[in-house]
C-alpha cells in the first residue's frame, strides 16, 4: 500500500482489464501497520513467496518502487469510508526480478478488534506495440505485392512480393512507370485504371488480367490487382497503391468451369458423328489449342454394326484403322495438317502404341522435338510438319464413352508459346469427354436410324403402277427432314378384273417402331386385298389385327413395348376403270380429294369410321363414279395439318394446289407437298395421286352363257374370235382351253345365271360369274380319274386365277401375261 503509484482520484480513472476475482487472483490481508496477516497459494504463484516468508512482516518489503506516505494517507482514508482503491505499483519477486501488478484494496474490515484490509493483485499483460519496425516488416513481408507510385505513376516503393512476382529488381522499378518496365503486362490498360483512380478519386478492386513474369517465361499468370488513392491530411491525393495478388490457380479452375460449361452448348449440337467431331476441333481452336485433329476409328463411322480393332487370332490388339473426322488450326487452311477430313489416318503420337487406347489414359508431351528420332522413323511427314510450324507441345486423348473407344484427339500449340502443363490436361480430358458421349450418342443414332430408314425402304413400294386404269405418282416425307422414318405408308395393289386398290395409312407414333408396325399393317392389307375383299370388310379384318397386336404389346415384358401399337387410321379404296366407279371406306383418315376434268374439287365423304384398334365398331363403305381423266388424291393428315393445326383449312388449300391439275403427275404431287407442308414439319407426309382412266368398249367383250354343256363350243369359238381380233392370235389356243374349263365348270356345278366376260387390259382376263358362293377347290387328281384336272390346268397356263365373291354370286377370273 505504501508504494501505490496513483492518488485516490485514480480509483475512477484507472481501471484494469478486467474485475478482479479473489478466488483466482493474489490475495493477502495486511492490517493497519501494513503487516502480513494472510496469503494465498495465488499470491504464493505470482511472487513466488510462501506463506511463511511473508505473514508477520511488512508488506512493504515486497516492493520496488520508493514510499509516497501522503498518497499512502489519502488511499486509507478512502478506504476506511467504505471504498476501495485500484492502481499499478511495482513488485518484487522471490528471485528479485520486478513485476508491474494490477492491485485493488478494498474497503477496510474488522476481524475481532484489529482493522483490516483484502488486497487483490494480477500480473499486468504486456501491452503490444505497433512500432514502425513491425509496419515495415508486414509491408515488405506481405505476400500481397504491394506498391505506391507518384501522381506522374512512378514507382517511389514496393515490397519483396511484388519484386518477385514481376522478376524486375527493386532498382530497375523505382523512378520507373509500370509501362517502362514492364511492357508486355497490358501495362497501358493498367495504367489507364490508375488515372482514373487519380482523378476520380475511387478505388478499383479485384481486376484481373493475364501476363508474364520474367521469373516465369514459360506460362502466363493470372493476377488480381486493387488500386486506391493516398491522401494527406486535406484530403488531396498525393499518390497511389496498387496491391497485387497472383490468383493462377483459381483463374485456371473458374477457366475449366466456364469452357466445359461453354463446350456443353457448343458441341453436340446435331446427331451427326462427323459433325460433332468438327464442332470439338473448332471449339477448342484457339480458346486451348492452335491445331486440333479428330480421329475416329472406322467402325465408329460405320453403319453396319460396331466393329472391332482386335485380332482374330486372339486379344493382342493391332493398330487401330481411323479416319480424320475434325481438323481445325489457327491458321487458315490448317497447314500444320498430313491428313485432311474423310482420309484414314494411322496416328499415335510416339512412343506410344496401341496401349493408349487399351489404357485411356490422356498422354501430355511438354516439349515436342522433331530431331527425335521416334518421330522421325515412325512419323516423318508429321516431324517435318512440327518443324516446319513450330509445333511445341501436345496433349492426345482417347475419345472413350460407355466402356467403347471411339478414337483420339490430339491438341496442339504453336503460335501460343505456353506450353500445356498438367492444369490443361484436365480441360482437355473434360473436352473430349463430353465430344465423346455426343459422337457415342450420335453413332448410335445414325445406326439405329439406318436400321428404321432401311426397314421403312424395305416396306414401302418401290414402284408403283395402275396398270392402264391408273397413272400414279406418290411423295413421301418424314417428319425427320434428315430422312428420318414414320408410320405413313400407302400403296397401289392390283386387283383381279383391271381394278385397282388404293391404300393409305397413317400409324401412331415415329421411329423404329411405328416403321415396323406400318409394315406389318402394309403386309396384312396386301393379303386382305388379295383375297378380294370389299373395303368395308378389309378394315374390319385389318382392325382385329391391331386389336391382336395391341394386345400382344401389352403382355410383351409388362407392356414395355405398348406404345408400338396405340392405333392407325386408313383409307382403302378399289377403282374399276371398266365402270369407272370406286368403292370407299375409311378408319378414323381424312376423306380422299377428287378433282373433276373441269377443274372442281371436292372431297368425298365416305363414313369415317372408327381409327384402327378401337374395336367394337363397324365401317361403312361408300362408292362415287369418276369421269376418265379425273384426279384422285389420298393423303395423310400431316399435309394438311399446317402450322395452325385446322384440317378444314388445310383442305381447302389443298384443294387449290390441286385445282390447277393440269400439269405433270409427279410435278404436282411433289409441289403439292412442297407448298402445303409446314415448315418445320410437324408429321409425316404421305401423297397419293392418280389420274383415272376408263376401259373402253372396244377393251371388254361379254356372253351370257346357256345353262346348257352344248353352248361350250360356241362360246369357246366367240372367246377365240375376240382374242384372234385384239390381235392376240399367240394366246388364242390357252384362252380356249380357259374359257372351257370355266364355263364348263360353272354350267355343271354353279348356279345360273352364267356369265362370261374378257378384258384386254395391261393382261388378258377371263371372267365367268355366275350366282352361287361355292368356291372352287384346286385338286390334285389321280392318274385313274377321268376328271378333276381343269383348275389345275388354268392353274398352270395362266399367270394368276382366283375367285371373288360379289352381291350376287362370285366370280372366277384368270390372267395372261401378253407377249
Amino acid at each position: 500500500m505504501d508504494s501505490a503509484r496513483n492518488g485516490p482520484e485514480a480509483a475512477t480513472s484507472a481501471a484494469p482489464r478486467d474485475d478482479f476475482d479473489a478466488s483466482t487472483d493474489a490475495a493477502a490481508v495486511i492490517d493497519a501497520d501494513g503487516v502480513v496477516t494472510g496469503w494465498t497459494r495465488g499470491a504464493q504463484r505470482l511472487l513466488g513467496h510462501p506463506a511463511s516468508d511473508v505473514v508477520g512482516r511488512p508488506a512493504a518489503h515486497l516492493l520496488a518502487m520508493p514510499v509516497d506516505q501522503a498518497r499512502v494517507s489519502r488511499i486509507l482514508e478512502r478506504c476506511r469510508s467504505g471504498l476501495s482503491w485500484t492502481g499499478q505499483v511495482s513488485v518484487r519477486r522471490r528471485d528479485q526480478d520486478p513485476a508491474d501488478i494490477d492491485l485493488r484494496v478494498s474497503a477496510s474490515f474488522r476481524i475481532g478488534t484489529a482493522e483490516c484490509f483484502l488486497l487483490s493483485a494480477r500480473e499486468q499483460g504486456r501491452e503490444w506495440a505497433f512500432t514502425e519496425s513491425v509496419l515495415t516488416g508486414f509491408l515488405t513481408r506481405s505476400p500481397v505485392g504491394m506498391a505506391v507510385l507518384d501522381p506522374r505513376l512512378r514507382h517511389v516503393w514496393l515490397n519483396d512480393a511484388l519484386e518477385r512476382f514481376g522478376g524486375v529488381p527493386r532498382e530497375q522499378r523505382l523512378g520507373h512507370r509500370l509501362s517502362e518496365v514492364l511492357p508486355g503486362l497490358q501495362a497501358e490498360s493498367i495504367e489507364a485504371v490508375m488515372r482514373e483512380v487519380l482523378t476520380t478519386g475511387e478505388p478499383v478492386t479485384d481486376r484481373e488480367y493475364l501476363g508474364w513474369s520474367l521469373n516465369d517465361q514459360r506460362a502466363q499468370h493470372a493476377y488480381s490487382t486493387s488500386f486506391f488513392p493516398l491522401l494527406d491530411a486535406d484530403n488531396s491525393i498525393t499518390g497511389l497503391c496498387y496491391m497485387v495478388q497472383d490468383v493462377t490457380e483459381r483463374w485456371h479452375a473458374r477457366r475449366l468451369l466456364s469452357m466445359v460449361n461453354e463446350a456443353g452448348t457448343s458441341i453436340g449440337r446435331t446427331l451427326d458423328v462427323m459433325r460433332t467431331a468438327q464442332e470439338l476441333a473448332d471449339f477448342a481452336v484457339p480458346r486451348f489449342a492452335d491445331f486440333v485433329i479428330v480421329d475416329l476409328l472406322d467402325s465408329v463411322l460405320s453403319t453396319e454394326g460396331h466393329g472391332t480393332w482386335l485380332t482374330d487370332a486372339g486379344p493382342a490388339p493391332v493398330r487401330p484403322v481411323m479416319r480424320r473426322a475434325g481438323l481445325s488450326s489457327a491458321r487458315e487452311g490448317c497447314p500444320e495438317a498430313v491428313a485432311k477430313v474423310g482420309d484414314l489416318v494411322d496416328f499415335l503420337p510416339p512412343p506410344y502404341g496401341v496401349d493408349l487406347f487399351v489404357k485411356g489414359e490422356p498422354i501430355l508431351i511438354p516439349l515436342l522435338d522433331p530431331a527425335d528420332e521416334l518421330w522421325i522413323t515412325e512419323q516423318p511427314e508429321r516431324a517435318e510438319s512440327i518443324r516446319k510450324y513450330g509445333l511445341h507441345s501436345l496433349i492426345s486423348v482417347p475419345m472413350r464413352a460407355r466402356n467403347t473407344t471411339l478414337g483420339l484427339t490430339t491438341f496442339a500449340r504453336s503460335l501460343n508459346p505456353a506450353s500445356f502443363r498438367s492444369d490443361d490436361v484436365l480441360i482437355a480430358r473434360e473436352l473430349v469427354a463430353r465430344a465423346a458421349l455426343c459422337v457415342d450418342n450420335a453413332r448410335r443414332y445414325t445406326r439405329e436410324h439406318a436400321a428404321a430408314v432401311t426397314l421403312q425402304h424395305s416396306l414401302l413400294p418401290h414402284a408403283l403402277t395402275g396398270g392402264t386404269a391408273l397413272e400414279v405418282a406418290s411423295c413421301y416425307e418424314p417428319a425427320d427432314a434428315t430422312g428420318g422414318v414414320g408410320g405413313d405408308w400407302f400403296d397401289v395393289i392390283p386387283l383381279s378384273g383391271a381394278r385397282v386398290g388404293l391404300v393409305v395409312g397413317d400409324v401412331v407414333g415415329h421411329g423404329i417402331s411405328a416403321a415396323a408396325t406400318m409394315g406389318r399393317l402394309r403386309t396384312a392389307v396386301q393379303t386382305l386385298a388379295d383375297m378380294e375383299l370389299p373395303p368395308d370388310e378389309l378394315l374390319a379384318h385389318l382392325d382385329d389385327l391391331v386389336l391382336r397386336l395391341s394386345e400382344e404389346a401389352v403382355g410383351d415384358e409388362g407392356g414395355r413395348n405398348a406404345a408400338a401399337f396405340l392405333g392407325a387410321t386408313c383409307l382403302y379404296a378399289v377403282y374399276d376403270p371398266v365402270t369407272g366407279r370406286c368403292a370407299m371406306a375409311r378408319a378414323g383418315h381424312p376423306p380422299p380429294v377428287v378433282v373433276e376434268p373441269d377443274g372442281q374439287v371436292h372431297f368425298p365423304e365416305p363414313p369415317a369410321g372408327p381409327p384402327l384398334g378401337l374395336g367394337g365398331m363397324g365401317f361403312e363403305a361408300t362408292e362415287i363414279q369418276l369421269a376418265e381423266n379425273s384426279l384422285l388424291g389420298l393423303y395423310t393428315d400431316g399435309l394438311i395439318a399446317g402450322a395452325d393445326r385446322d384440317m378444314e383449312s388445310g383442305m381447302a388449300r389443298l384443294a387449290e394446289v390441286l385445282s390447277h391439275s393440269d400439269s405433270d403427275l409427279d410435278t404436282l404431287c411433289t409441289s403439292a407437298a412442297r407448298r402445303l407442308v409446314a415448315v418445320p414439319q410437324p408429321d409425316d407426309v404421305a401423297l397419293l395421286l392418280t389420274r383415272t382412266h376408263i376401259l373402253g368398249e372396244d377393251h371388254v367383250v361379254s356372253w351370257d352363257v346357256p345353262v346348257d354343256p352344248a353352248a361350250v363350243g360356241d362360246i369357246r369359238a366367240g372367246a377365240t374370235r375376240q382374242v384372234e381380233a385384239w390381235g392376240l392370235g399367240e394366246l388364242a389356243t390357252t384362252t380356249e382351253l380357259i374359257v372351257s374349263e370355266l364355263v364348263t365348270n360353272a354350267i355343271r356345278y354353279a348356279t345360273p345365271p352364267v356369265r362370261l366376260r374378257m378384258l384386254r387390259d395391261s393382261r388378258l382376263t377371263c371372267e365367268v360369274s355366275d350366282a352361287s358362293s361355292t368356291a372352287p377347290r384346286l385338286r390334285h387328281a389321280r392318274s385313274t380319274d377321268e376328271g378333276g384336272r381343269g383348275l389345275f390346268l388354268v392353274a398352270q397356263l395362266t399367270h394368276r386365277w382366283g375367285a371373288r365373291y360379289t352381291a350376287g354370286g362370285k366370280v372366277i377370273w384368270a390372267e395372261q401375261e401378253i407377249p
